[in-house]
């Protein structure tokens, strides 16, 4: 019987909760699947450069209707490390919903902040230009998350209508 307990309440916490007409998401069970996808290397510049992006934090700031990803970021090519940390960016952004990916991918991302000690604590002009390229790729090609075969089969026939950011959750607004 605990057993059967203990695996029900371990799939509330990897599933989203299907609630009526609405779908939601915790912030743990987005860094989850972060987690999973982090470090990554982009190569830029044909290679002679490489970001990698790591340790991302994924928040739900109070009353700001978007979440906040932080990352601490490498720069490799001549002689750096990229998997060595050079400083740090963070950025906030809305949520979509893209059927094709079934995921929630970022909508509208700003830098907030950037701190690159090696740089002098500030960006160069090249080093935004590699960030935004990435930013803007990123939005469009990789969701934060992704919805599992579980979630997507029990929304069968229902349309996603807006996604929203609030009250420490992601809800995913389900119409008929």
């Amino acid at each position: 019987m605990f057993l059967l307990l203990g695996a029900v309440l371990a799939g509330c916490t990897t599933l989203s909760a299907l609630v009526g007409n609405q779908v939601t998401f915790t912030a743990p069970q987005l860094q989850s699947q972060l987690d999973r996808r982090f470090p990554r290397d982009y190569d830029k510049a044909g290679g002679l450069v490489t970001l990698t992006l790591m340790h991302p934090r994924l928040t739900i700031p109070q009353g700001s209707g978007r979440l906040q990803l932080d990352f601490d970021i490498g720069v490799g090519g001549m002689g750096m490390d990229s998997h060595s940390p050079a400083g740090h960016f963070a950025l906030q952004s809305g949520l979509r919903f893209d059927p094709q990916t079934r995921g929630l991918h970022l909508a509208d991302p700003a830098l907030v902040g950037v701190d690159v000690p090696m740089l002098g604590g500030r960006i160069n002009d090249a080093t935004r230009s590699l960030l935004n390229q990435w930013l803007g790729e990123y939005a469009r090609e990789e969701p934060v998350y992704r919805l599992d075969d579980t979630v997507w089969g029990r929304m069968a026939g229902r349309r996603i209508g807006e996604t929203t950011i609030g009250d420490g959750v992601v809800t995913l607004h389900l119409d008929q």
